[in-house]
């Protein structure tokens, strides 16, 4: 099969890689669509993230959907054809996170595209036969592949705590921060604010539902007064402004990988008896998503602004340096 194999930083070939045969549990699935994450272009240009280095070849991608074609031993044959969406991950279930149901603080997780494990940019992978979660007919494959950054609104807007009448700021209007619009408001928002230095992506945010957007070197967003202020752009002055936003014992989630360390307005969060919390991926989240999707609440199709071949990875890696990019996704069979 063909794979696309991120060798050193800024170096991407296509080579020739074996099937993998699935273990027992496992499905053998038949990429389609793999979306390109801000993870993906750090490891792409960097060779790491934090404590996640690249030292070794590796495939990238976690944004995945595709086709079941073979089962290992313990999974029923009648999976195969089944189209799906990946879950990309692949816990011990035997650890006290897993099996407290927070699979992902795994200690032991397996995650594609995460050193040294490869990821989806290839024309088969192999997966946890429930990680395989199978799809509508009307579902597209790159819907599919989207579940997974939707995944990660979806495990916020939980963490937030959003529900009917809800109002909620969101600083960066990434692909996280879009699906973190349609969530909120899925969720029963009444009123989503966005803050993002870009005019281009507060225009996206406005037309994917939010009612109201802000430039945040212009308007200041401490008078908000909101439940929850979810932070998808990882810079400490979004973060700092976003907390004073929130009302007393309101919610303050991180999502956002940026700057290792910032100060916090301590006596801010203890007086106003905020809740501050990160997210780090998802657990039990799928279900959730495709049902969002399939429902038409939340709108993936319109997030890809870009389509490229395996071949062109290396551009789809460089996409967002795009003005207007939102997200691209890499059709492996194409």
């Amino acid at each position: 099969m063909r794979a696309s194999v991120l060798v050193e930083p800024a170096v991407i070939e296509i080579r020739e890689r074996p099937v993998p045969t699935p273990a027992p549990g496992d499905v053998l699935v038949r990429v389609a669509s793999v979306g390109v994450c801000g993870s993906d272009a750090h490891y792409y240009r960097e060779g790491r993230i934090g404590e996640f280095v690249v030292d070794q070849p590796i495939v990238l991608g976690h944004e995945a959907s595709g086709t079941v074609v073979g089962v290992g031993d313990g999974v029923p044959a009648a999976r195969i054809g089944q189209r799906v969406s990946i879950e990309p991950q692949r816990p011990d279930p035997d650890t006290d996170e897993s099996r407290r149901g927070l699979y992902n603080l795994c200690p032991h997780m397996q995650f594609y595209a995460t050193p040294p494990i490869d990821g989806a940019l290839a024309e088969y992978v192999t997966i946890g036969s429930a990680f395989a979660h199978p799809i509508p007919d009307e579902m597209s494959e790159d819907a599919a592949a989207l579940c997974e950054p939707l995944s990660v609104a979806i495990a916020t807007t939980r963490k937030a705590g959003v529900t009917a009448g809800s109002r909620v700021l969101i600083a960066g209007a990434g692909p996280i921060g879009i699906a973190m619009v349609q969530t909120a408001l899925a969720f029963g928002a009444t009123e989503v604010v966005v803050s993002d230095l870009d005019p281009r992506r507060r225009d996206v945010a406005t037309k994917f539902g939010a009612t109201a957007v802000l430039d945040p070197r212009e308007q200041d967003v401490a008078g908000l007064h909101v439940d929850a202020f979810v932070d998808a752009s990882g810079a400490p002055s979004a973060v700092l402004a976003g907390i004073q936003a929130v009302r007393p014992a309101g919610s303050v989630v991180l999502v956002g990988m940026g700057a290792p360390e910032m100060t916090l307005p301590v006596q801010t969060i203890q007086n106003r008896e905020l809740v501050l919390t990160g997210v780090f991926r998802y657990a039990n989240t799928w279900p959730t998503a495709i049902a969002l999707a399939r429902s038409g609440r939340v709108d993936l199709d319109s997030m890809v602004t870009g389509r490229f071949p395996l071949a062109e990875a290396e551009q789809a890696l460089n996409a967002d340096r795009t003005p207007g990019s939102l997200k691209a996704v890499v059709r492996v069979q194409e």
